[in-house]
């Protein structure tokens, strides 16, 4: 996803291609980067977000802002060159990219598991201040420290996955993304992390679970936090938000 503040685009959890291990690209093209980003934010370590192949393939030589520990797989995987642009981050630390602040905040996800199990760095999310406040969740759960994200102009909420089980690999849902999305009270909001990937064969039997966490979560955040707009995007769609939007 490009999140663009300030005339500083900033790219978020690549995946450049349209096959991943046992996962189809299942809507859109596969991604074409017009130019090059300014920054990629990476939240954690998992193959669907931290995809050595498609940083290979974003032009140009922004920096990569990563969790604590995870520079020697970009040095192992993509050579010294890429690693020199690494910019390492706990939450509550903090970056600036051409006068916009990436912030790393709590994400409450296990950021360690296969493919990169030994290597313990932990999830994150993003909080981009620079004319709006947006955050970025990454992957992550429910947790009581939400609050002190906001208030935000914008939320970016994971309301999917690839898989029928969000909940024991601690992932929000269309309802628990309402409630994110209520405790950091946001003026806007996009749901996002659905319907882009899915494993071969299941799409046939669980479609309802491709299509709709979108317009659910939608409506959730209706009735749970009535005053954010929410927009649900289509593939390749873009908000524009602020006082002329």
């Amino acid at each position: 996803m490009w999140l663009t503040d300030s005339d500083v685009a900033l790219l978020t959890d690549p995946v450049l291609t349209d096959r991943l291990a046992h996962l189809r690209r299942m809507t859109g093209p596969t991604p074409r980067l017009a130019h090059a980003p300014d920054a990629v934010l990476l939240s954690h370590l998992h193959a669907d977000h931290f995809h050595l192949p498609s940083l290979r393939a974003v032009p140009g030589e922004p920096v990569l802002v990563l969790p604590r520990g995870a520079t020697d797989l970009v040095a192992r995987g993509l050579g010294a060159r890429y690693a020199d642009r690494c910019v390492e981050l706990l939450p509550g630390e903090q970056t600036v990219v051409r006068g916009v602040t990436v912030r790393a905040v709590r994400a409450a996800h296990d950021g360690g598991r296969a493919p990169w199990s030994r290597h313990r760095a932990i999830a994150l999310g993003f909080v981009v201040e620079g004319a709006a406040r947006t955050w970025y969740a990454g992957d992550t759960t429910l947790f009581d420290g939400m609050t002190a994200f906001g208030p935000l102009d914008l939320a970016l909420v994971p309301v999917g996955g690839w898989g029928p089980t969000l909940d024991p690999h601690k992932h929000l849902n269309a309802a628990t993304g309402a409630e994110a999305l209520r405790l950091v009270r946001a003026s806007w909001a996009v749901p996002v992390h659905y319907g882009t990937f899915w494993p071969l064969g299941l799409s046939r039997i669980r479609r309802h679970m491709f299509h709709e966490p979108g317009d659910a979560f939608a409506r959730h955040a209706a009735t749970s936090c009535p005053d954010t707009k929410v927009r649900v995007l289509a593939h390749g769609e873009t908000l524009t938000i602020g006082p002329d939007a």
